[in-house]
């Protein structure tokens, strides 16, 4: 597999994808290499449908995809070999716990063993789960399973992590962890994309964020540069995201 060591993250151009109404509606965006990019928006307003299909877990009607220089529709298997996703609702196996859950994951991505026993070992560690890590998964807490689940995305190291809601069902303590965990993995070069409906954290975290609605890119860019595309001199993030939003609406109207 050849990967592009300059190409974008994440590329998408003319993606759309209808039900009864379409949900992504030609959206072309792009996410750059070592980049933490927030994708907001209301609710239905096509984030997750975007982020499945860049997943390879929904086609699209039509557009391209492209993860770090590979067509993510052409090859989706050489694609998800750089790429992690993690839904807002944890899909770990019950039975086991969160050690052998990791080994298992690792065993797929084939992964050598002493490695993937290191790696786990370490993600349980940094992300608090020592104690539960003879637990079998079905006795955790939600957040304690959102948490396998992210260790779970991360065992092989991918360059692109996208996140639907990944602070979910998680305490302060989980979620300053779960942060910590991103911001490293962003410092070493990979990329992070996440939907978040808490503004305060995108607002902290992202270095660009974008803001979609009736399934198309309204704004995107530094909290600096969605405010004057909001027509505002500073101000918060929510303050900006709605006014963003209002604005679309109205425009719509």
């Amino acid at each position: 597999m050849s990967v592009h060591a300059y190409a974008p993250a994440l590329e998408m151009r003319d993606l759309r994808k209808t039900f009864a109404k379409p949900a992504v509606d030609n959206l072309s965006l792009t996410v750059q290499r070592g980049e933490f990019y927030a994708l907001l928006g209301p609710n239905g307003a096509g984030k997750t449908t975007t982020l499945r299909m860049v997943a390879g877990l929904l086609k699209p009607d039509s557009g391209e995809i492209s993860i770090c220089g590979i067509d993510a529709l052409a090859r989706p298997v050489q694609a998800k070999t750089v790429m992690a996703w993690v839904p807002d609702e944890p899909l770990i196996y019950d039975k086991l716990d969160p050690l052998e859950y990791l080994e298992f994951v690792a065993g797929l991505w084939a992964m050598e063993p002493a490695k993937a026993e290191r790696e786990a070992r370490n993600l349980i560690e940094i992300l608090g789960l020592g104690s539960h890590a003879s637990t079998r998964c079905q006795d955790l807490s939600k957040g304690m399973r959102q948490k396998v689940a992210l260790a779970g995305a991360l065992i092989h190291d991918p360059q692109l992590i996208i996140l639907d809601e990944p602070l979910t069902g998680l305490d302060a303590a989980s979620a300053r962890q779960v942060k910590a965990v991103l911001k490293e993995r962003v410092a070493l070069g990979a990329t992070v994309i996440m939907t978040t409906h808490i503004l305060d954290v995108a607002e902290r975290m992202a270095e660009r964020i974008g803001v979609i609605t009736n399934g198309r890119l309204i704004a995107q860019g530094t909290l600096k540069e969605l405010s004057r595309e909001a027509g505002q001199d500073g101000g918060t993030l929510e303050e900006i995201f709605l006014r963003l939003v209002a604005g679309e609406d109205a425009a719509a109207a």
